[in-house]
């Protein structure tokens, strides 16, 4: 074999080692590495999301995860001018960069909260929505990141979770539906298919 094709061998190989190593190791993405959630989102776009999470002026929303913004600035626009947007966080770098581009656009009803989505500091029934993109299978426990949406969601809300291929940490519709159901949770309307979905929970 030649040395380029060993070359390119090694390297495929690493690539697959690397991603197998970060589905088994779920974790946040890395400020320093923000440049992944910054891009462009190719189908989990802001329009699909806010089909599917129908948004409302007035209502008090939540966002898990909301890197440096992307979706958070359009959402909160739509619930202006009396609702707001809540962006939890376990890195407030990302919290406070969110809050800057806010600031920025002159979008004033973002609130952060720095905290573990797998133990929420709000009340019960707080939200009339939520939602997490690419988000769900960083976290260690989603079981409990479900059970926790479920809670601080009220009854009748919707909880939109977005997920795209290429993503280490994808969670599938199919694997997504049996966690949403162990969580008391159940699929309500999808977009998309193996390459990507929004799908969108409700109490059960």
């Amino acid at each position: 074999m030649r040395v380029p094709a060993k070359l390119a061998l090694a390297a495929g190989a690493a690539a697959v080692g690397a991603a197998v190593w970060w589905r088994t190791h779920p974790s946040a993405c890395p400020y320093s590495q923000r440049f992944w959630v910054e891009a462009p989102h190719p189908f989990i776009t802001r329009d699909r999301l806010a089909e599917i999470l129908d948004p409302r002026p007035g209502e008090r929303i939540l966002e898990v995860g909301p890197g440096t913004g992307y979706y958070a600035l359009p959402i909160a626009s739509r619930l202006a001018p009396d609702g707001r947007l809540d962006v939890l966080d376990v890195q407030m770098e990302m919290l406070d960069h969110t809050l800057r581009r806010a600031a920025k656009h002159g979008i004033d009803n973002i609130v952060p909260t720095r905290a573990d989505a797998q133990s929420m500091p709000y009340d019960d029934d707080t939200f009339d929505g939520a939602y997490l993109v690419t988000v769900l299978g960083e976290i260690p426990e989603q079981d409990a990141a479900l059970r926790e949406l479920r809670r601080v969601v009220r009854p009748g809300g919707r909880i939109v979770v977005g997920e795209l291929f290429g993503d280490p940490h994808m969670v599938t519709h199919r694997t997504l539906r049996g966690r949403a159901a162990a969580a008391g949770l159940e699929v309500e309307r999808a977009l998309g298919g193996r390459l990507w979905h929004f799908t969108r929970l409700r109490a059960a």
